[in-house]
């Protein structure tokens, strides 16, 4: 197995910058993830504070060393963080670092929401996962009932695939999403 992500990633475009985790943003981590909305929608620990923060760098260090994931801070300006986009590689049967197909992941604080950062951090990574990365797909996988999931997913060029749900890992159906070629390019 190699690892497919370059030693350190910083995207930048779209008025805003997506950029490794530092030590720096462990005191932010709880303000944007310990959420109601977070905790519903996403498999992080609730309550999310500075121990469960630290513990959460730490295994993205570990899975990022390991090539099952690239956890990337969301911000306005590459220094305050904003929320977090992750991309992980898939295969058949689920997670593979050696996947050709981009599964990604998010989560916005409760502060800075409805500014069209996931939009933007969504578009901004799918063009990575295509041009840099050479992924044949990127996916979302996306709860029926979570309304602002749906909208990035319209708003960014996703659209339902028609497969059947998955429900191993959740208590609620998650519905795959995938960019659909004919979209214009995720960057633009």
């Amino acid at each position: 197995m190699t690892n497919r992500f370059p030693p350190a990633v910083r995207l930048s475009g779209l008025g805003i910058t997506l950029r490794e985790w530092t030590d720096a943003d462990l005191a932010t981590m709880p303000h944007l993830f310990d959420d109601a909305e977070v905790d519903r929608w996403t498999p992080l620990p609730s309550p999310f504070d500075e121990a469960a923060a630290h513990e959460y760098l730490v295994q993205a260090r570990i899975r990022r060393a390991e090539g099952h994931s690239l956890q990337l801070a969301i911000t306005n300006d590459g220094h305050a963080t904003l929320g977090e986009i992750l991309l992980f590689p898939t295969g058949p049967q689920g997670r593979d670092p050696n996947g050709t197909t981009a599964e990604l992941a998010y989560a916005v604080g409760p502060q800075h929401r409805r500014q069209g950062l996931t939009s933007r951090a969504v578009r901004l990574i799918t063009d990575y996962a295509y041009q840099q990365l050479a992924m044949d797909h990127v996916i979302l996988r996306i709860d029926p009932n979570n309304a602002a999931s749906t909208a990035v997913a319209r708003s960014t060029g996703f659209e339902p695939t028609g497969a059947d749900p998955l429900t191993s890992d959740t208590e609620h159906p998650l519905w795959t999403w995938t960019f659909a070629a004919s979209s214009p390019s995720p960057g633009f």
